[in-house]
């Protein structure tokens, strides 16, 4: 009788959902990803919730836990409490002045919110998003070595195109005089598809060695050929030159579809990595997951960028 209790007790258990099994290790599945890095903790956060943004946190890039939210259902940013009803992506944490700020996507826009707390909740006494002509998406904000802000972002117009603008000092609204086009997809590995619509978005820049680098994704994300190039400028406002005849993360290093759209961010060791997201599989595109990679700035001058392929390796949700 014991044998067949025991027998009746794993055919039940293997007959529940996962989600009410006890679990191990799980592949985090959020696209568009950033790690915003402080005090030895890093937060993941990223496109995959429908009523915000949902971020989840380690002390060693190897652990991850969450959602770790202040808000309800540990979301960081919620659906009500700033621009946006549907359409969640592409966040970026920015801290300035002491204050902790979200750009992200909503409704095919552009919010910034603000909070004291890197896990929000993010909000905004005037709900509104930033200026400027139709669709606007993907938004980075960079603070130049002299304190001045600017906002890339992409413009869908003729393609997705991506664009700066100078960010107010108090970071409500872009100055629209300023706006101006950076990068737009050209060159073969950019659109292979040869699609009517050209994709460049997901920018991303660091100042090195007082030279500009923007990282930006091209293709469409569905495309199995989605990958990761870099431009640089002596200004943050551009002209942008595109380096190389290839991206320089793609599928070739990471082994795995649709590799892009991410964020550099600095360890505590001080080791350079960009997070990304990738295709579910070789076989399907969602849900898209998050993985990192070790990339540096080489010593010849000017520097270029390069990913070290063999530390490519994808983030974990601990289990129960």
């Amino acid at each position: 009788m014991k044998n067949l209790y025991l027998l009746f007790a794993a055919a039940i258990l293997f007959a529940l959902p996962v989600s009410a099994q006890t679990k191990g290790p799980d592949t985090l599945q959020l696209a568009d990803p950033t790690i915003f890095a402080e005090a030895g903790q890093y937060y993941l956060f990223g496109t995959g919730n429908n009523r915000g943004f949902a971020p989840y946190q380690s002390s060693d890039l190897v652990n991850w836990h969450g959602p770790v939210g202040k808000g309800p259902n540990g979301l960081a940013l919620q659906m009500g409490e700033s621009f946006g009803t549907k359409g969640f992506w592409a966040p970026q944490i920015f801290k300035n002045n002491g204050k902790y700020y979200m750009a992200y996507t909503a409704d095919e826009h552009i919010g910034i919110a603000e909070s004291d707390n890197p896990l929000g909740p993010f909000t905004q006494k005037n709900i509104h998003s930033i200026s400027g002509r139709g669709k606007q998406i993907d938004p980075f904000i960079f603070k130049d070595t002299d304190g001045k802000l600017y906002l890339y972002h992409v413009r869908l117009q003729n393609g997705n195109r991506i664009f700066v603008a100078r960010l107010k000092d108090d970071m409500s609204d872009i100055d629209t005089t300023t706006s101006r086009e950076c990068i737009s997809a050209e060159k073969p590995w950019e659109n292979e598809a040869k699609a009517p619509w050209p994709v460049s978005e997901g920018p991303t820049v660091v100042k090195h060695n007082g030279l500009y680098y923007m990282l930006y994704s091209c293709n469409d994300y569905r495309n199995i050929n989605y990958s990761v190039g870099y431009a640089t400028a002596t200004s943050p406002m551009g002209p942008w030159t595109k380096q190389g005849d290839d991206a320089f993360i793609s599928r070739k290093i990471t082994g795995v579809n649709g590799t892009g759209h991410g964020d550099l961010f600095v360890d505590a060791s001080g080791q350079l990595y960009y997070v990304l997201h990738t295709h579910a599989s070789n076989a399907k595109v969602g849900r898209r997951k998050t993985a990192i990679i070790k990339v540096a700035f080489t010593n010849s001058k000017p520097a270029a960028l390069v990913a070290d392929k063999d530390s490519f390796y994808y983030l974990m949700l601990q289990g129960n």
